[in-house]
């Protein structure tokens, strides 16, 4: 039985020296990332290569698991590997401490190799965080396992804390505070990065409208409990990306580089230079192609911008149908993501725009600032790229962004969809007069009808909200006479070209779902 708790005491105190060493590596790699580059630590650059390399199929599922909490739960489960594996590698130690130690700096080699194959990586400087918290690691999970190493007591029995028990607590104590301190300091050093971005967005005065957008005509908005504004407030507005650590640019050091196949004018220009030309002001409904039907990822805001088409011409670029070299614009993020929206569309006429406002006010980091992409009608993945810092045109043949990559489509043009707010699925509404109401879209078509269908019954008309633009969704309403029992409450849209919303269900994946919307509701 002594030996048998010799055992488990061992085990214990390896489990404790691989909890420490690990926490300590991640520390040490907080603190040098801190001072090289946040972005570079090792838990985003795994995170970010386990995204990279994750099937479109798993992505859509998480996000429709686990909404704009997916990446939480990335980093939450790297973590949770990385607390087993250590708990693993402690155990190990305690017999054979160049092996626990070597099975640490391995680790690290993963860490680094995952940094340097970042598309924003900025070269060897990357590899410094996971390589300096895995050798901290491996000295800790060294020196620790010493002190746990059994020695005899003087009545010949094993005993279980290398010079002593006391000695190993000790050790451990002291791992753990200084761990602690080189992760706070680290996040200080982090914090100090990201100060002059803060400060910069703060200062930022944006510049009144040269086209303001038109007058929101009255009526947009229904007085439904539980419909969807027609505004969404900037901290409502959804956020689907792939960034685990939201960007910070500094207003003052970024610029934009515009150029490629059939630029004959290549231009860069800054904030400033961009802020002097006239913008424009409009309200646009964004969608995200991972949205399911009836999903969350949608959102309408008033957008403050410079006419994207402007500046490719200045640029000399020609669309395709004017006979011009490029068909696809390309997209670049500080982070390094790739958008591909077509030049054709670009180009027609349509607001695209680089946006530097939204609702107002400078845009949010996790919403882009200080400039970002949007074109209104497509989907976001090939249009709204956030951060952005490089637009190169060239062709659908040359290249593939990110997502197609990843089996989405190259071309991508929003849906005709009608989603339900009100009642929500599985409410007990009192029977007599209940108000049906929600939202329908399709940008840059607008809608023109909406009609529900209560269980099997014949389509109904729903009364519309009036329509701010075809680039924005419209809210719609009916009065519905509710009777006992339960019911299936189906919607539909028509959009402006006459073209009726399709029944048939498809996921998001390749270039977005379809499908009517429908909740089941029990009238008591």
């Amino acid at each position: 039985m002594s030996s048998l708790r010799s055992k488990l005491v061992r085990a214990a105190f390896g489990a404790v020296a691989g909890l420490l060493a690990a926490f300590t590596a991640l520390a040490v790699a907080e603190l040098v990332a801190g001072l090289v580059r946040p972005a570079a630590g090792p838990v985003t650059v795994v995170g970010g290569a386990v995204i990279d390399r994750t099937p479109a199929a798993v992505k859509d599922f998480a996000i429709r698991t686990f909404g704009e909490n997916d990446k939480i739960v990335l980093q939450l489960g790297i973590l949770a590997i990385l607390a087993l594996v250590a708990v693993g590698l402690g155990i190990l130690a305690m017999s054979h401490r160049r092996a626990g130690a070597a099975g640490v700096l391995l680790f690290g080699i993963v860490g680094a190799a995952a940094a340097l194959s970042r598309p924003d990586s900025t070269g060897t400087g990357d590899v410094l965080p996971s390589i300096a918290g895995a050798l901290a690691g491996a000295v800790a999970l060294y020196v620790l396992a010493t002190k746990a190493a059994p020695v005899h007591a003087p009545d010949g029995q094993p005993g279980t804390g290398g010079w002593s028990r006391r000695g190993f607590l000790a050790a451990a104590g002291v791992t753990a505070v200084a761990a602690t301190s080189a992760g706070a300091l680290g996040r200080y050093f982090t914090g100090r990065q990201g100060q002059g971005a803060v400060a910069s967005r703060e200062n930022l005065v944006l510049p009144k409208p040269a086209s303001p957008a038109p007058a929101v005509p009255a009526g947009v908005q229904l007085k439904v409990p539980g419909i969807t504004a027609f505004t969404t407030p900037n901290a409502d507005f959804y956020r689907v990306d792939t960034a685990l650590t939201v960007p910070k640019v500094d207003a003052g050091t970024w610029r934009l580089r515009i150029h490629g196949n059939g630029v004959t004018r290549p231009r860069t220009y800054t904030l400033d230079q961009l802020l002097a030309r006239p913008l424009i002001e409009r309200d646009i409904t964004l969608t995200c192609v991972s949205n399911e039907v009836g999903g969350p990822y949608i959102g309408n805001a008033r957008w403050l911008g410079v006419p994207l088409a402007d500046l490719l011409k200045e640029a000399g670029v020609i669309p395709p149908s004017r006979g011009g070299k490029a068909d696809q614009l390309v997209a670049r993020s500080v982070d390094g993501m790739t958008l591909g929206s077509p030049v054709e569309d670009v180009m027609d006429g349509r607001d695209a725009m680089l946006a530097v406002g939204m609702n107002g006010e400078p845009l949010p980091f996790e919403h882009g600032f200080p400039v970002r992409m949007l074109v209104p009608g497509l989907y976001g993945y090939v249009s709204a790229c956030k951060w952005i810092e490089s637009i190169e045109l060239t062709t659908f043949d040359a290249y593939d962004p990110y997502w197609v990559k990843r089996k989405w489509a190259r071309k991508a043009p929003i849906k005709t969809q009608a989603r339900i707010d009100t009642p929500k699925p599985f409410a007990r509404p009192a029977a007599g007069t209940v108000t049906v109401a929600g939202v329908a879209w399709a940008q840059h078509r607008g809608i023109t009808r909406v009609q529900i269908r209560v269980d099997d019954g014949p389509w109904q008309d729903a009364d519309l909200a009036a329509q701010a633009g075809v680039d924005t969704w419209r809210q719609w309403s009916y009065r519905w006479n509710a009777t006992p029992g339960g019911h299936n409450l189906t919607v539909r849209a028509t959009d402006g070209t006459g073209q009726a919303q399709t029944e048939q269900r498809t996921r998001t994946i390749p270039d977005g779902a379809s499908g009517w919307h429908s909740v089941f509701v029990t009238v008591p």
